[in-house]
């Protein structure tokens, strides 16, 4: 069953909720189905960050909202739902810092190195620059968000150059190593990121299928890394 389908059906049954109320009934409606409940959390949390995210800098781009549909690949009779979903997270007046509190709290208190947080932060970068245009207001949007997820600096940084260009250090930010680091270890650091990134992996721990294509930019943007580091490296 489509993961829309089973938002539609929830958002029925808590209809007036505000976005808030929605992530936190999660817990309860879907205690006995942990995996549906990550989807479904997932999925409201992401609609709920992308519309305040949309709005960090003051306006919210026909080409942003496109943006998000792209990476869900949401099917023609759920859009309404969705749109409604994403709506009511614009106007409700709940800051977006509750909202990435709430999505934290899914992941057990105090867990630092949730994956499915920092995936809902690759899937925000790709909403951010959907206009071809990194606003610092986003960015520190994006930062903050990070911090509530307890995301270190340097992973928001890996994170970070996935996406916007900055210089020919890249690559080497991307895979999480130095010019300086002996290519025997640098590809362990390699073959490490492809095993935790593979889009089955991602699948495995929860993320919506709909969701898969981040997995697949990722993995592009870590292969494309490699292939320019990895020469490099070997004539040290």
């Amino acid at each position: 069953m489509s993961i829309w389908v089973r938002i539609t059906d929830f958002v029925s049954d808590t209809a007036g909720n505000a976005i808030g109320a929605l992530v936190e009934a999660v817990r309860t409606v879907f205690e006995g189905d942990p995996e549906t409940r990550r989807r479904v959390a997932f999925s409201i949390a992401m609609i709920a960050l992308s519309a305040k995210m949309a709005k960090a800098d003051g306006v919210v781009s026909p080409v942003e909202v496109s943006a998000f549909q792209e990476i869900f690949d949401i099917p023609d009779d759920e859009t309404k739902q969705v749109s409604m979903l994403f709506n009511l997270a614009k106007q409700d007046v709940a800051g977006f810092e509750t909202y990435a509190a709430q999505l934290a709290g899914l992941c057990g208190s105090g867990d630092s190195n949730c994956p499915i947080l920092r995936d809902i932060i690759d899937g925000l970068f790709h909403i951010a620059k959907a206009d071809d245009l990194m606003h610092s207001e986003e960015l520190v949007f994006l930062r903050r968000v990070a911090e509530i997820f307890k995301i270190s600096d340097a992973e928001f940084e890996r994170i970070l150059s996935r996406h916007v260009d900055k210089g020919d250090a890249d690559p080497y930010r991307i895979i999480g190593i130095d010019r300086e680091t002996p290519h025997k270890e640098a590809r362990a650091v390699y073959l490490g990121l492809v095993r935790e990134h593979h889009p089955d992996v991602l699948s495995a721990r929860g993320l919506p299928l709909e969701f898969i294509r981040i997995a697949d930019d990722r993995m592009a943007a870590i292969n494309a890394a490699w292939g320019i580091v990895e020469p490099e490296l070997k004539t040290q």
